[in-house]
């Protein structure tokens, strides 16, 4: 009822055009591919599985493809897992129609969307773990400049692989890397420096 119901609204618009629909992940993986969309709206909870594994899937083999996480419940580890997946956006099923429509075409846009309100949450639990801002600012300045560019790409959502490909370096160069700024930022996930990065973004566009 859900996917009938984004289907008809999307369906409407005069520059959207909905190119296919899936009902489990494994249907999800096989025709997201073939039809190549610009944005894919995913169910984070599936019948099969998840919608962020479809997400990360699904980038690692064509990063064009944008991917909006669309979930019933308001779950911080699903927004970390959403964020690591490289999803560009994580909205709530609760959000308006038009709200809807606007979080498709910003995210067609290329622009990243996260549900503010899960967002902040989660932010304000990575606040209350790692001190103050002024004190995360100072470990941000402890990060050599090659930390600082994998970093902003852990924030992008790329994988170590994905990254070792950008930066001409073997995967085994950046997990050290990426362990070496866990360790400068005082954190253990990956997760947990996807969303700092996320709320450096934020602050930085107020």
């Amino acid at each position: 009822m859900v996917r009938r119901g984004v289907h008809d609204m999307l369906s409407v618009e005069s520059d959207i055009e909905v190119v296919g629909e899936a009902g489990t992940a494994s249907e999800a993986l096989a025709r997201i591919p073939a039809t190549r969309p610009d944005v894919a709206v995913l169910d984070v909870r599936l019948p099969d599985g998840s919608g962020v594994e479809v997400c990360r899937e699904i980038r690692s083999r064509d990063e064009s493809i944008r991917c909006l996480m669309l979930t019933s419940y308001s779950d911080d580890e699903a927004l970390f897992d959403s964020i690591m997946a490289g999803a560009s956006g994580y909205v709530l099923k609760a959000i308006r129609g038009t709200e809807l429509l606007t979080a498709v075409r910003d995210v067609a846009a290329g622009k990243s969307l996260l549900d503010p309100t899960a967002t902040q949450r989660v932010l304000e639990r990575l606040r209350d773990g790692g001190g103050s801002g002024g004190k995360q600012d100072e470990r941000l300045k402890s990060l050599t400049d090659q930390e600082r560019k994998i970093l902003d790409l852990i924030g992008d959502g790329l994988t170590n692989r994905a990254i070792g490909e950008q930066l001409h370096l073997a995967e085994k160069t950046i997990k050290n890397y990426v362990s070496s700024l866990l360790s400068k930022l005082g954190m253990e996930r990956r997760s947990q420096a996807a969303a700092y990065v996320a709320r450096l973004q934020a602050e930085s566009d107020k």
